[in-house]
């Protein structure tokens, strides 16, 4: 990626940041926020893994996925809910007849 890319996403993404404040969407943008540092982590340990540091990258990486999980734990449980939904609806339709 070219270095005017780089630069341009990065003001693509503080102006979407500085919108969603305007918006009053601050909740969103702290939930966002607090998703970069397991993601960090998971960066740093992928890069001492392919650095050769098999055990550092390792830990890092796996902290940072266990962070991660406990942040997106409510997103699955929406997720669950909604398959549940889903599934109960289509046994309802597979039971009736026309």
């Amino acid at each position: 990626m070219k270095k005017n890319s780089t630069v341009g996403l990065i003001l693509i993404a503080a102006g979407v940041l500085v919108a969603m404040k305007f918006l009053g969407l601050g909740h969103l943008i702290n939930w966002v926020v607090s998703l970069l540092f397991p993601l960090i982590l998971i960066g740093l340990g992928y890069i001492g893994w392919r650095n050769g540091n098999k055990l550092i990258g390792g830990i890092l990486a796996f902290i940072g996925v266990i962070i991660l999980l406990g942040k997106l734990s409510g997103l699955f449980l929406l997720l669950l809910a909604v398959g549940l939904i889903a599934w109960g609806v289509s046994k309802l339709k597979e039971g009736r007849t026309y």
